[in-house]
């Protein structure tokens, strides 16, 4: 490494050191040994093993757990506009290269995945919609919202305008208000609307970037909803957790007998409803406004098999480590229920969006629901987030998505 690096040093213990060396980008504050020269929040740093070898460059953050986040393991890396401006393109040609035609509807920016600790960039048609969850980011955001901005129009993309949803609790970690709002982009007015219209797989969805969950909308079962309308056609589907009500409109576009749109939120119900009427499927849709948990045990002592087909696609369960268990719980009773509602012959698509609720926890607990429910699992397609949530193996936080689908024999 060279000797005359601009960046104060962070002295990482051993087992950070093979932490680090093993390909994962953040080093936690209990592996810092020492630090040599002053820092600010959210300022550039170098890591360095306790023999001196250079491990990498990243963002600082003085109140997280995480106390840095690497951006490079290149010494040579020189970290201005041109850097970021590189990172960016990267990010957009590789979802035009993996995305195609549906470039007009997907996420551009994920975070670590793509060199961007703690960013999230979704695109809805005219609107970008960013979230920012770390200080090092938050620093220069005003660069980089501008520079991508140039990057898409300049590549023909029409952009309106960007908006930050910074009203996620994680930033009170990061020592960040929350907030949200347009972001102003140089000598531009900001827009007057929060809501547009995207279009997925056919379906059109009215998407509210101000209120709705998250950025907006969820992006990353785009794919998996295509994989439910191949296999509704002439089916009787039971969508639980609809939300907006994408599996529900996927599996009615694909030519569902009926299907029944599930929530426990009401809002959520009337955007489902609004949408199957923007989409001229409201003949074949109904819409309930009830639990889950409650719907499905009450389904069963009504008798007969209502439905040949269930989607269970519920929030995530678990956030944390520490609540695995319960999680694991609440997951193997809606699909416990589902299995024992469901007649021989008939489908399941099961998800989880918790990157706690590990892959092979997910199997376990199927397997243990299939045997409870005394029916068996015939695997049709086991699937992951859309590729334009891609994952880093050396960042296992990246590889959250489960989704399977099976037939009931």
């Amino acid at each position: 490494m060279k000797a005359d690096r601009p960046y104060p040093r962070f002295i990482i213990s051993k087992k950070g050191t093979q932490w680090v060396e093993q390909g994962h980008p953040w080093i936690y504050e209990a592996e810092v040994l020492a630090e040599e020269g002053a820092c600010d929040n959210g300022g550039l740093a170098d890591a360095v093993s306790e023999k001196g070898k250079y491990l990498g460059t990243g963002f600082v953050s003085r109140q997280s757990k995480i106390r840095l986040r690497l951006i490079s393991r290149n010494a040579n890396d020189r970290f201005d506009e041109a850097f970021w401006r590189r990172r960016l393109q990267y990010a957009w040609d590789y979802r035009k290269t993996v995305m195609g035609d549906d470039v007009s509807c997907c996420r551009i920016i994920f975070g670590e995945a793509d060199g961007f600790p703690g960013l999230t960039v979704d695109r809805f048609s005219d609107i970008l919609v960013t979230q920012t969850l770390s200080v090092g980011i938050e620093s220069i955001k005003n660069y980089i919202f501008t520079a991508l901005v140039e990057i898409l129009r300049k590549d023909g993309q029409a952009i309106a305008g960007l908006y930050e949803r910074n009203d996620a609790a994680i930033r009170n970690l990061e020592g960040l208000e929350q907030n949200k709002g347009w972001f102003p982009l140089p000598g531009e007015p900001l827009p007057e609307c929060t809501v547009t219209e995207i279009v997925e797989n056919g379906i059109r969805y009215a998407v509210d970037v101000e209120n709705g969950q998250k950025t907006g909308f969820f992006l990353d079962q785009k794919y998996n909803r295509l994989a439910v309308a191949r296999l509704a056609k002439g089916r009787r589907v039971l969508d639980c957790f609809t939300h907006t009500g994408s599996f529900a409109l996927n599996a009615a576009r694909g030519g569902a007998e009926h299907v029944t749109a599930v929530d426990v939120s009401a809002s959520a119900i009337e955007m489902a409803r609004e949408n199957a009427r923007r989409n001229g499927l409201e003949d074949r849709m109904d819409f309930l406004v009830a639990d889950v948990f409650d719907l499905l045990p009450a389904l069963k002592e009504k008798g007969g098999a209502p439905y040949d087909f269930i989607i269970l696609d519920p929030p995530a369960f678990t956030k944390s480590r520490k609540t695995v268990g319960s999680a694991e719980r609440g997951y193997k009773e809606i699909n416990l229920r589902a299995l024992q509602l469901l007649p021989r012959g008939a489908y399941l698509a099961t998800a989880s969006c918790s990157h706690f609720m590990r892959s092979d926890l997910f199997v376990k607990m199927l397997r243990s629901a299939a045997a409870d429910a005394g029916v068996e699992l015939r695997q049709i397609e086991a699937r992951q987030q859309a590729p334009d949530h891609p994952i880093l193996w050396n960042v296992p936080e990246t590889d959250y998505l489960k989704f399977y689908l099976f037939q009931v024999v």
